[in-house]
Formats: C-alpha cells, structure tokens, sequence
C-alpha cells in the first residue's frame, strides 16, 4: 500500500508547511475578534495579553483601533444591552457591562430607557417561564427568586406576581362575579 508520503515526496513538507500558519500580527488578531463581535477594551486586552510582546505595544494597539473606530465602548454597550435586554432585568445587564470594565456613567446612560420597559420584559420572561400566578407562599418565593436572579427589581417582581391583570383574568373575574 502507498502512503502519501511515499506517492508525493513533498507531502510531508506540505503539510508542516499549512499547520504552521504565519503568526498574525497582535493588531490582526484584534481585528480577527472585532469581526466576530463587539468587544470592551478591558475584554479585548484581557483575550490579547498573552500575545503581546510588552503592555505599551498592547496599549498602542488599543489606541489604534479606538482612534480608527473600530473599537467604541458605545456599540459594546449597545450590543450588549440589545443582546440581554429580553431576558434580564436592568441590575443584571449593569453588573455585566460594570464586570466588562464600562464605567457607572456609561451604564446608566444605556440603561435609562430599559427601565421604562423593565415591567413588560419581566412579565414576558415570567410567562414564557411560569405562565401561571403563584397559588402559594412557597411557589410565589420560588418564581420571585427566579425573576430576581435574572435582575429584575422586587418591586417590580412583586406587582407582577401579585397582580391578576398579567395574564387577562380580571376582566373575566369580575364578569362572573
């Protein structure tokens, strides 16, 4: 039986030659993650460091690509928010882009306009979740937890639970009765 090597004399040298790519450069592999998804400077130094030769070279990388717009806190934050907004409440979304290193100020800019919907995405996670109000204490602490877990307010989580409007049975309640 033929082996490859035996067939192609330079098969052996080929195939070393495609493993071993060239190495990129730190700003081409901070391009290669930017193309993937958004990235906060403190996420994108963290994933380079290992390949820097020195912090300033990471710094002046980082620099760059700020200055070329290519990486803007801004459409972090956005992306981040669009992406978590569904299924968590404004706590959670804050201490995740507070985690990512995006400072208070920032975070509560974004945050602003979720707060005014928080109400109505707690209610849909609740439905897609629950989808029926507690009928005691310990399943009402249970579905309370979950919400809270997730980042919404107790305020919030509590009028939702509390309330029979959420799911439409008021208006039937009160024509029987």
């Amino acid at each position: 039986m033929l082996r490859p090597s035996d067939a192609w004399p330079c098969a052996a040298e080929l195939g070393a030659a495609v493993m071993a790519s060239p190495e990129l450069s730190l700003k081409g592999r901070a391009l290669r993650l930017l193309a993937g998804r958004e990235y906060s400077r403190q996420a994108l130094q963290r994933k380079l460091l290992p390949h820097a030769p020195s912090e300033d070279a990471l710094e002046q990388v980082l620099d760059a690509l700020t200055a070329a717009g290519l990486l803007s806190e801004v459409r972090f934050v956005a992306s981040v928010v669009h992406r978590q907004a569904p299924r968590f409440g404004v706590a959670r979304i804050r201490r995740d882009l507070q985690t990512q290193g995006i400072d208070a100020e920032d975070c509560a800019e974004a945050l602003a306009d979720l707060r005014q919907t928080e109400a109505v995405r707690a209610q849909a996670v609740w439905q897609r979740k629950f989808g029926a109000l507690p009928t005691d204490a310990r399943e009402m602490g249970r579905q309370a937890r979950f919400l809270m877990g997730r980042g919404f307010s107790a305020e919030v989580v509590f009028r939702l639970l509390r309330s029979t409007e959420t799911l439409g049975v008021s208006d039937a309640v009160d024509d029987e009765v």
